[in-house]
């Protein structure tokens, strides 16, 4: 039997998003629902895409498509709070990215929740692989830990 692999630390990260709790992110049992976790993931890297000047939703021409995601959960998150989700990029394919993502609770050194986000990036038209345009390698390489 292997050892549980520990949660994620800030260290881990390249960039961070804060983003607060909503009310409606809330469920019956009083903690933030488990789908609201991967909207956070889906939120903290298109932030990123789109403040560094490599998405533009309505118009790139290659877009990322997600074909998998997975998450570890370690502690709940609550309304009212802050969850500041951090991301780094652990494998820079031909035509996709591997996202590492962490959700921490307010200031919290150890990740609330853990996980990853694997984009394929396709022809905006045709919905066919695409290499990942020049722009976007760039700022991807920013993100990256080998």
């Amino acid at each position: 039997m292997t050892a549980k692999k520990p949660p994620a630390t800030r260290s881990d990260f390249r960039h961070f998003l804060r983003i607060p709790t909503r009310w409606a992110d809330v469920d019956i049992y009083g903690h933030v629902n488990n789908v609201v976790y991967y909207a956070y993931f889906d939120t903290v890297v298109n932030e990123y895409l789109i403040k560094a000047g490599v998405l533009s939703p309505a118009e790139s021409e290659v877009i990322g498509l997600v074909v998998e995601t997975r998450c570890r959960f370690h502690k709940s998150l609550g309304f009212p709070g802050t969850v500041d989700a951090g991301i780094f990029v652990s494998r820079l394919g031909k035509t996709s990215v591997t996202y590492e993502i962490g959700l921490f609770d307010g200031d919290s050194e150890i990740a609330a929740a853990d996980g990853h986000f694997i984009h394929v990036y396709v022809d905006r038209n045709s919905r066919r692989p695409s290499p990942l345009p020049k722009e976007l390698k760039r700022a991807l390489s920013i993100l990256e830990i080998s």
